[in-house]
């Protein structure tokens, strides 16, 4: 997905569904694909189980949404904030959705609004089922997002030998994923789909063919603060940095071996 800075999003938490720990990482990360026109978090406030959040609402400027459980098992916090999502849409006031939670009932809702021509973006712990992150124009998981203030240090140092990329993926001992078979083989044959006469593939054509083929993929799943440190990282790949002619720029390609 592209990230353009001036997407209007709707941005709808399930607070009963995903960890409050990491708000600010989480709209920091909203930050690089729009700006969150509305914010808002669903849930019965009156339960103890959410009183974390009730300290970061008013931080984030989030606007807090009270729906009561009318029964024991049943979730009338997914329903209100469905209810919302399609009122929202047909205001026609947003370019897209950033739904937070890890409750794969939204599934239909992310699909109707991509539908309706909305980019969706999921934001979930790495519980989420598969079917609401395929629903999903991109998938974020929540876990990564704590890690991002290690990896922007790491940002600094990219300028640094690549031998040090194998030290660094170590250190994210924490990593969800790790590089396997199954990765490698999905970006070799992205590659050979998008490549030209001369076997090269654009980095950035390729990042956006994943996404559409695996909605989660995120190098930082794998420890690697950008794709490029993560193909670097793999044997497979050759990586040619060529010059645009403008300062601290460059198209970055890659090819198969």
């Amino acid at each position: 997905m592209n990230t353009i800075q001036d997407l209007r999003l709707a941005v709808l938490i399930d607070a009963d569904n995903v960890p409050y720990a990491n708000v600010k990482g989480m709209f920091e990360e909203i930050a690089k694909y729009g700006t969150p026109t509305f914010k808002r978090i669903y849930a019965d406030w009156t339960k103890p189980t959410v009183s974390g959040w009730k300290k970061v609402l008013l931080e984030n400027a989030i606007t807090p949404i009270q729906q009561y459980s009318y029964s024991t098992g049943k979730n009338a916090t997914d329903s209100a904030m469905i209810i919302d999502a399609m009122d929202i849409l047909y205001t026609g006031k947003v370019d897209g959705f950033c739904i937070v939670s890890s409750d794969s009932d939204f599934t239909r809702l992310a699909t109707r609004l991509r539908e309706a021509g909305m980019k969706v973006i999921g934001i979930g712990e790495k519980k989420t089922l598969i079917p609401f992150i395929s629903a999903c124009d991109k998938f974020i998981y929540i876990e990564i997002l704590g890690r991002d203030k290690t990896d922007q240090d790491h940002d600094h140092e990219d300028d640094k030998d690549d031998k040090e990329l194998k030290p660094r993926v170590e250190e994210h001992k924490e990593s969800l994923s790790k590089v396997d078979r199954r990765l490698i083989k999905m970006l070799s044959d992205s590659i050979n789909d998008l490549a030209d006469e001369n076997g090269w593939a654009f980095l950035g054509d390729l990042g956006n063919f994943i996404l559409k083929k695996q909605p989660d993929f995120d190098s930082r799943n794998y420890g690697f603060p950008k794709m490029l440190a993560l193909i670097k990282s793999i044997d497979n790949f050759i990586v040619d940095e060529r010059d645009t002619g403008k300062s601290n720029r460059k198209h970055v390609f890659v090819k198969n071996k």
